[in-house]
């Protein structure tokens, strides 16, 4: 399928699958944008991907919202002796800064973890894009510690990291949709690591989704 499907999809409130590269993480995420997430979207995720349901935001509204990286407050905590900030993580085994920053619920939800409960917070969060007076609202609306961690992409995304966090926030930018996607890594319960490549293609022909690789990606973005 091409990119033009992928947009396609992600603009109908259907998931997309992204492989970051072999060179990386090296990890096929499902993908959809925030707007559309309801709980259905929450379970497919949980149980055909399996990983950790996140949500993406760009750099500009993480900025809006005073949201820095969960590295950076960790390492800025008085909490934190210097012995204890060595744990602190600054790059990742692949070479990327984690884009981590505090998890959050809606404080509409009760637990916070059930399917309704996630849906609600990313959903709120994506509409929280287009609202007037975005950090009271931020403040007002939304609880943490919670169940839905966010994602800080890269300002200038893809020209200065190519994480899933980046490529997603590219792909609802090109999509002309709110900035704000949810992202889960796709799992092998018979091999107990990622899925590969050619079994996320496979999951992908069966239903129908569109397989978007991510050295495509930065190909067409070098061109646009």
């Amino acid at each position: 399928m091409s990119l033009d499907d992928a947009l396609s999809s992600l603009k109908r409130g259907e998931f997309v699958l992204l492989h970051d590269s072999s060179g990386r993480e090296n990890e096929i995420d499902m993908v959809v944008a925030a707007e559309f997430v309801t709980p259905e979207h929450i379970a497919r995720m949980r149980q055909h991907a399996g990983g950790l349901i996140c949500l993406a935001i760009n750099s500009s509204l993480g900025k809006e919202l005073g949201l820095n990286y969960m590295h950076d407050i960790l390492s800025s905590s008085a909490h934190f002796d210097s012995k204890s900030r060595e744990m602190i993580m600054g790059l990742a085994p692949y070479g990327d800064h984690p884009t981590f920053s505090i998890s959050i619920n809606h404080y509409q939800t009760y637990t916070g973890i059930t399917d309704r409960d996630r849906a609600l917070t990313i959903r709120e969060m994506a509409n929280l894009h287009k609202a007037d007076n975005q950090h009271n609202k931020f403040i007002s609306s939304f609880k943490t510690p919670g169940h839905v961690p966010l994602l800080i992409a890269a300002n200038g995304l893809l020209s200065n990291r190519r994480g899933h966090t980046e490529m997603s926030i590219y792909l609802t930018d090109l999509a002309k949709l709110n900035p704000v996607s949810a992202i889960c890594e796709m799992m092998d319960a018979e091999t107990y690591s990622a899925l590969s490549v050619e079994k996320a293609k496979k999951y992908a022909k069966q239903n129908a989704i569109p397989f978007i690789d991510g050295k495509e990606l930065l190909e067409y973005a070098k061109v646009h």
